[in-house]
């Protein structure tokens, strides 16, 4: 379900109360943790995490007029998702969140590549995802993006 809201404050209002909630948690959460650098906008009809064009010229490989996605949260028909870049490149950082994911939740881990799904509300945990962004920065996130396209 891509919203056609052209600010992150319009994709929320737009949301039904017990989604708005969440998803307005899970917003502020990122803002509060992700390193300097990365970007707010609507990307792809979600609340989405950037690299902007002034620190990634060259933009996403597959539509270089958008800038570099690295991390989005989606209301769905039936879940919240996040998408983490990282966690689906880096072995290691995908190790370490589903191994703490059972410390902080007591539902079993719904994961696809990049996504993770929420279709309970209260399952969110906040807290580590705030950690889990918090652990990439903007250069890291290049990096790694760079060394992926050359595999």
């Amino acid at each position: 379900m891509q919203s056609k809201a052209t600010t992150p404050e319009q994709y929320l209002a737009e949301l039904p109360e017990d989604r708005r909630e969440a998803m307005s948690k899970l917003r502020e959460i990122t803002l509060q943790n992700l390193p300097k650098g990365f970007e707010e906008q609507i990307s792809y009809g979600m609340l989405g995490y950037v690299v902007p064009h002034s620190i990634y010229p060259n933009g996403y490989h597959c539509t270089p007029e958008l800038p570099l996605p690295f991390f989005a949260i989606a209301s769905q028909k039936n879940s919240i998702n996040i998408y983490h870049m990282m966690v689906y490149s880096d072995k290691n950082l995908h190790d370490w969140f589903s191994a703490e994911y059972p410390k902080y939740c007591k539902s079993k881990l719904d994961m696809g590549k990049s996504c993770i799904r929420f279709k309970k509300m209260n399952d969110i945990p906040y807290d580590l995802i705030g950690e889990l962004l918090s652990k990439v920065t903007v250069e890291q996130w290049i990096s790694e993006y760079e060394n992926t396209l050359k595999k």
